[in-house]
């Protein structure tokens, strides 16, 4: 079962997932872009020993065959990579497979394809993602849950893009299955409370059995 709280990496990418799971972060994301396969290889495999070290749970993002090299816990593909279907083949079935999505089709199409979970967003206007998708809001999550819920789709529905701690509660009324952050604990002066903060708003709302 995925986590209810996702961190999404920042560069320094090493520095930053040490401090987010010292922090108590039991998911991570390694998210780098712009970058060829050879020269992430490397960090990917250097955080592998920080998340065993905490037992957190790594995805990495867009490269299934550096997930599979450095035996990662699954892999996240973008809207415009590949399949999810297609991210399976690479990292077998007993592997994570997660998607982004920013309509309901998009969902649709990633559990038709066997995705574990999809990240949703943007929330709101982010400065960590280029080529923005159409801006989501409280009323864009609301009107997506009930769609799934209506066409019997349970899949963990996480947010994402730009979500402040006090976004939370509101978020989590929707009936998502939580959240996923970047900046919020990169930028945290003080990391241990606000995530332990984060994981009791997004576990106290949830509508899921967790």
């Amino acid at each position: 079962m995925t986590s209810t709280l996702h961190y999404i990496s920042q560069a320094p990418h090493t520095d930053n997932i040490l401090a987010a799971c010292d922090a108590g972060c039991k998911w991570i994301q390694l998210r780098i872009k712009h970058e060829t396969p050879e020269n992430i290889l490397p960090v990917a495999a250097a955080v592998k020993k920080i998340c065993d070290r905490y037992q957190a749970t790594l995805i990495i993002n867009d490269h299934p065959q550096i997930a599979a090299a450095i035996d990662a816990s699954g892999v996240h593909v973008g809207l415009n990579d590949m399949t999810v279907a297609a991210a399976r083949a690479i990292v077998g079935d007993n592997k994570i497979v997660g998607g982004t999505a920013n309509t309901l089709a998009d969902i649709l199409t990633h559990a038709a394809h066997g995705a574990n979970y999809v990240g949703v967003g943007p929330f709101r206007f982010t400065t960590t993602k280029e080529n923005l998708s159409p801006i989501l809001g409280l009323s864009g999550y609301t009107a997506i849950m009930q769609a799934l819920k209506e066409k019997n789709i349970a899949i963990p529905v996480i947010a994402i893009g730009g979500i402040l701690q006090e976004d939370i509660p509101a978020l989590m009324q929707t009936g998502i299955y939580g959240i996923a952050t970047s900046g919020l604990i990169t930028h945290a002066a003080n990391k241990q409370p606000l995530v332990a903060d984060i994981y009791n708003l997004v576990n106290k709302q949830a509508t899921w059995n967790h």
